[in-house]
């Protein structure tokens, strides 16, 4: 398992359609940015929308905020043409991180959007029953760069209700974290949607924080600084990082397996957490957020 290359504390949605989102966007202190065909478009936008977003790619610096765009599905009479109009304006320059598929049920769907759109890396929106049961050959994908927590269309497939707990969601992030921790592949949580609610959103990031998830999808960018606290590395985290690799190295040095740091075991697994801790915190510092 390999830590992702840059962090994805914050990843928001950004309509497609809406030009006056796209430029704000460009200042906002997020990780990553999904930049949204499907669900945040009218149907009459559609095709406005792509057209816009393909040129906003080719032309708009959005610094180190890492670009994904979320296609219509193929089952959609816009999903096919979304692919080949973002095929042709990456290989015109357009910078374009990944594409993000919706509600993918096997690995099979990733196939046929493989097929439509070469040498650029596909995330996977996890959103159905179907999804979560298969999540393991999804997240197996050789194209598969990350996964994403579609938490509101899973809770309407299951029929539940909301919790601030979360426990009807716990078998489907379980799965798919288990899955994409398997493969080391990037895996973010879902939605927040009551972008307000700044308290609950801070409990479900810590919840999604402490499972092991590398960041949360966001609506709003009111969420945007709850969600980089939860999912940064905290100062007294960096600062026991550091001494339990000194406390390592010391010991090794005296020919020892193991050091102690405040009454507690270190071993070789645990230096290689406390340098995961030190990477993502210069990651984020890189990103000058």
């Amino acid at each position: 398992m390999s830590m992702p290359a840059r962090p994805y504390r914050s990843v928001l949605y950004i309509p497609g359609s809406n030009e006056r989102a796209l430029e704000k966007a460009r200042g906002l202190a997020c990780d990553a940015i999904i930049f949204d065909l499907e669900d945040a478009v009218a149907v009459d936008e559609k095709v406005n929308a792509r057209a816009l977003l393909a040129r906003t790619l080719s032309e708009a610096d959005y610094g180190g905020r890492a670009r994904i765009v979320r296609v219509n599905g193929l089952d959609t009479e816009w999903g096919r043409e979304d692919l080949l109009a973002f095929a042709k304006a990456i290989r015109e320059g357009a910078r374009v991180d990944a594409i993000l598929i919706p509600k993918v049920s096997r690995a099979a769907d990733l196939d046929a959007v493989a097929d439509l759109i070469a040498s650029v890396p596909l995330w996977a929106m996890m959103e159905t029953a179907l999804g979560m049961l298969n999540a393991a050959e999804i997240a197996a994908h050789p194209r598969l760069a990350g996964m994403v927590m579609g938490t509101n269309d899973l809770a309407k497939e299951l029929q539940s209700r909301f919790r601030p707990d979360r426990l009807a969601m716990q078998a489907g992030l379980g799965l798919c974290l288990l899955a994409a921790k398997a493969h080391g592949k990037i895996i973010v949580d879902g939605v927040y949607n009551a972008f307000k609610d700044a308290d609950g959103l801070r409990v479900e990031c810590e919840q999604g924080r402490d499972m092991g998830f590398d960041g949360k999808t966001l609506i709003h960018p009111a969420q945007l600084d709850v969600a980089n606290a939860a999912f940064a590395p905290s100062e007294a985290e960096v600062e026991l990082a550091r001494r339990q690799i000194a406390a390592f190295e010391e010991a090794e040095a005296k020919g020892l397996g193991v050091a102690v740091v405040d009454g507690k075991i270190v071993e070789n697994l645990h230096i290689v957490t406390a340098r995961q801790v030190l990477a993502k915190a210069e990651a984020i510092a890189a990103l000058g957020d």
